[in-house]
């Protein structure tokens, strides 16, 4: 086979959580272990640092291998979904993974398959954990797909774990408490390995503390060490002013990554960074600073508050549950613009309802859906909308949805797309 009949293998042939749901996951680490045990265990062979979380770890994750990248280190990087091609999940110093890597390695699990009988996700862990072995990264920055306890990736020993926030996401498979939600991402929690918790909340972070007791992990709250008391953008950047808890020393950080949402991911990534130092990583503080001002650039991080276009302003953001939204809207009440415009599209097992009231209602919708069979049809999220009092019409896809969206919008309007990574995904930027 060659690359796209590999990928066209791999998305038909195993089951894909990103397109129909939980019936692709598998709830036990199993199936992961034969795939590492077949590889001669990849996983044992480089660094790690691990991350979870129900918001934000993409951007940590990104801001991470970013700085270590600055930094001197040859830097893995594993994170899902993808938004144009599968090759994007799986980087070394931000260089996607090669098709020839891709296909050789299809080919030489293939013959396990039927055997194993591994979910999409597990076969792309096992081939990121071969890749960076493969390319002797000297760490490599994990992402979680879902939870963490029994997330595929969870059989990695890392240096550090990492858990942004805990909100309300994929209740069906993860419990429809927060309490319930934090012991699945405490999974993570490793024994004498060191945990960064990015927000401290009264009904989740005691189950951190004890979690980490049990498995006697140093345990540090970045929220509860430094606060972020100013900032400013600059175009697609963000100026930062953070200030360490309880004195009056305060610095100024860039950021190549303009959501507001990102001032608590920079309180997570700058304690993690702590944490790293005093395990021995060499992490200078002019390759932080780089780090953080480059990630965009040096990672290819894209659907975070990212501007495709100007007058009018497009904007695409995957913010795609509750606290995503909620974040989404904070930042669009900080943004300047005459009329607001939203093209969204969501997938069937979110908390719809509760999305929808979050919105605006002086704004104009335009209702679609993904490509993917996980998507909810636009016509119900139309009649969903309507219900929450939210006016708009549906559109068959994201890319006729936007082009009406900019027939109609002035030049100082503004049009945000979100709502589902995938809704983001399919945009055709060359169409703007």
């Amino acid at each position: 086979m060659n690359y796209p009949e590999t990928v066209h293998y791999l998305f038909t042939r195993l089951p894909m959580y990103s397109r129909i749901g939980a019936a692709a996951y598998k709830g036990d680490l199993g199936n992961t272990i034969a795939l590492c045990d077949i590889l001669e265990n990849p996983e044992n062979r480089f660094k790690s640092i691990h991350i979870a979380g129900t918001n934000g770890k993409g951007s940590v994750s990104h801001m991470l291998a970013a700085i270590l990248q600055c930094a001197g280190y040859r830097t893995g990087l594993y994170t899902s979904p993808h938004l144009h091609d599968f090759r994007e999940r799986i980087k070394v110093d931000g260089k996607e993974i090669t098709e020839d890597f891709v296909v050789d390695f299809v080919s030489h699990i293939q013959p396990h398959i039927d055997t194993i009988d591994p979910s999409f996700f597990e076969i792309t862990v096992a081939m990121a954990f071969d890749y960076f072995a493969n390319q002797e990264v000297d760490i490599a920055v994990i992402e979680t797909g879902l939870g963490g306890r029994l997330d595929s990736t969870n059989v990695i020993l890392p240096e550090l774990s990492v858990i942004t926030n805990i909100g309300y996401d994929h209740m069906h498979i993860l419990g429809d408490t927060l309490e319930k939600i934090a012991a699945e991402k405490a999974g993570i929690i490793k024994r004498d390995i060191p945990v960064v918790i990015g927000e401290f909340r009264e009904v989740t972070g005691p189950l951190f503390v004890r979690k980490a007791r049990e498995k006697h992990a140093p345990i540090m709250f970045a929220d509860r060490e430094r606060s972020a008391t100013n900032w400013s953008f600059e175009g697609q950047d963000m100026k930062i002013e953070v200030t360490i808890r309880h004195t009056d020393i305060k610095d100024y950080y860039t950021l190549d990554l303009a959501g507001l949402y990102q001032t608590k991911n920079l309180l997570t990534v700058l304690q993690a960074v702590q944490q790293l130092r005093e395990k021995g990583w060499n992490i200078k503080d002019s390759a932080l600073r780089e780090g953080l001002a480059k990630t965009r650039a040096l990672t290819g991080l894209h659907g975070r508050w990212e501007r495709l276009h100007q007058h009018p302003t497009v904007i695409a953001d995957v913010a795609h549950n509750e606290d995503g939204i909620r974040e989404l809207i904070r930042q669009i009440e900080v943004t300047t613009f005459h009329q607001l415009h939203i093209v969204i599209g969501m997938v069937k097992d979110k908390d719809i309802r509760s999305v929808l009231h979050l919105l605006p209602q002086d704004a104009h919708y335009y209702f679609t859906q993904a490509d993917i069979p996980r998507a909810l049809p636009k016509e119900d999220l139309w009649a969903a909308a309507e219900d929450a009092g939210l006016q708009g019409k549906a559109y068959e896809d994201v890319n006729t949805a936007l082009q009406e969206a900019l027939g109609h919008a002035h030049k100082d309007d503004l049009i945000l797309v979100c709502g589902s990574v995938f809704v983001v995904g399919e945009i055709d930027r060359g169409r703007l």
